[in-house]
């Protein structure tokens, strides 16, 4: 066996990856799909469209891969990474969702988080599941689905039908509804699931009113699962790996030790940091999160501290798809060098509310500061520089919680080849950043945990040793003029806050 086939199924776009055994990308395949935008504040996918490009990349990669007919007997085992908290209901005879998938950045749960919030459960939830209470979750997803899907209530109940993420719907098609499962890392973004039991919560399940019929068997995020329909991709393959892709990406990373942090530039950015075998409750509105979990169940758990920022890679979609202002993702690092500053232009992209640290789903996009002066490339180099400061701000709370000054970020993710925006993270941070020679860490983080648990790859230490550093980004800047653009953006952000409330 040669390969792994790892499945990167993410907010815009269904990838599919083949590794070698040295972790080097042989073969790669990416189709993008549609995003819905029903009302103000909500954001939908059709799961069956989903389903479809993931199935179709799956095949693409494997045919160049094996250089024509995909030839299942190569590869070692398939492994899956995801977005997060999306949320599917699906009939369990039919195998069709019932309703369009909630997607992670849909706001329409932001009224029944504010009456969980007044009723007093914010300690309760975060001491049980690390999280604050949010619509980005899945459980409230879930409660809206039951509450407004006619009948789903009563049928979930009876047990017909199945919720998961976006890893248990993978799977489920992929085992041809045979296999019903999620894995911790996944589960832990629910507000439902237990980190210190490692189980689903009853408390919380009764609080939100969700039954434990519909749920998904919890599973380690390393370990075989099940084997894929043999129809589907020339062969059964052993279904090895599952992880949200923040978790898989820091796996990739080999952020394996207590202390190491990573960011990952996607449709959103997310800052994870390895705490060790026991969750770490954050006193600075951070999250705690499963990390990964190996095939000895809770014994080999890690966890991680994280910061969530919902607008990353999506800004500069927005900047293309929404102002038009540029015709491709890549032109944006060219047009914002045009200008060699904002002239004070501030981009707050909370289009989604805001994630860390203020965790405001009223919050709205703002653009303040312009002057007959702003031209685009302002707008452009702001939207670069609204990326870099929402990490800056998660990564100051993530160095409070630990206790420490982190050493460097290791980074990744398509916009982590953006030499100016990474350049304007190390001067905002001011600690290095360092991108490695492979940035396609979600997918290779998914990989290599199918591959530890089919012995593709021995162990840790034989991953860690394949991580190579690409590039070194050094800050630039003095920490007084570091302090300053910070003191500044949160002014602008300030100015974002609180518009939609009704």
């Amino acid at each position: 066996m040669k390969y792994v086939l790892a499945l990167d199924q993410g907010t815009t776009s269904s990838r599919a990856i083949v590794f070698d055994r040295e972790g080097r990308t042989v073969a790669l395949a990416q189709q993008e799909f549609r995003q819905h935008f029903p009302q103000p504040g909500w954001v939908e996918h059709d799961a069956r469209e989903i389903w479809a490009t993931q199935h179709a990349v799956a095949l693409q990669a494997m045919q160049a891969a094996c250089g024509g007919t995909p030839d299942a007997r190569l590869f070692a085992a398939l492994a899956i990474t995801n977005q997060r908290e999306t949320t599917v209901l699906w009939d369990r005879a039919t195998g069709q969702p019932v309703a369009p998938a909630i997607v992670w950045q849909d706001r329409r749960t932001a009224a029944a988080c504010d009456a969980l919030r007044a009723a007093g459960h914010t300690p309760r939830i975060q001491r049980k599941t690390g999280l604050l209470i949010d619509a980005y979750f899945s459980g409230t997803k879930l409660a809206w689905l039951l509450d407004h899907v006619p009948g789903a209530r009563a049928r979930a109940e009876r047990g017909e039908l199945a919720f998961g993420t976006i890893d248990s719907w993978l799977v489920w098609n992929l085992t041809g509804g045979r296999v019903h499962v999620t894995d911790a890392s996944n589960a832990s973004r629910t507000m439902l699931f237990n980190l210190r039991s490692q189980a689903w919560d009853d408390e919380l399940l009764t609080l939100l009113r969700i039954p434990r019929a519909v749920l998904p068997q919890v599973v380690p995020s390393s370990g075989v699962v099940g084997e894929t329909d043999a129809a589907l991709l020339g062969g059964a393959l052993p279904i090895a790996g599952m992880a949200g892709d923040q978790q898989a990406a820091t796996f990739g990373q080999a952020c394996f030790a207590p202390g190491m942090a990573k960011n990952t530039y996607g449709t959103g950015c997310f800052m994870l940091m390895n705490t060790g075998s026991r969750p770490v409750t954050s006193r600075n509105r951070l999250l705690t999160t499963v990390g990964w979990q190996g095939p000895e169940g809770p014994h080999r758990t890690a966890y991680c501290l994280e910061g969530s920022v919902f607008m990353a890679g999506a800004t500069v979609q927005w900047l293309r798809d929404g102002l038009q202002v540029i015709r491709s993702a890549e032109e944006v690092e060219s047009l914002a060098a045009q200008v060699e500053d904002t002239g004070d232009v501030y981009l707050v992209p909370a289009f989604a509310g805001l994630g860390t640290p203020d965790w405001d789903g009223y919050a709205r996009g703002a653009l303040v500061g312009l002057t007959r002066g702003s031209n685009r490339a302002h707008i452009a180099r702001a939207a670069l520089e609204a990326i870099a400061l929402q990490a800056a701000d998660v990564f100051g709370a993530m160095s409070r919680d630990a206790g420490l000054a982190l050493a460097e970020l290791r980074v990744d993710g398509g916009a982590a080849r953006n030499n100016l925006l990474m350049q304007m993270q190390a001067d905002f941070l001011g600690v290095p950043v360092v991108r490695p020679r492979v940035t396609e860490t979600t997918a290779l983080g998914a990989a290599y945990l199918g591959g530890l648990a089919t012995g593709f790859w021995r162990d840790a230490d034989e991953i860690a040793q394949q991580w190579q550093v690409d590039r070194r980004f050094e800050p630039r800047w003095r920490e007084s003029d570091r302090v300053a653009k910070l003191a500044r953006w949160r002014e602008a952000v300030e100015r974002a806050k609180n518009w939609a409330r009704p």
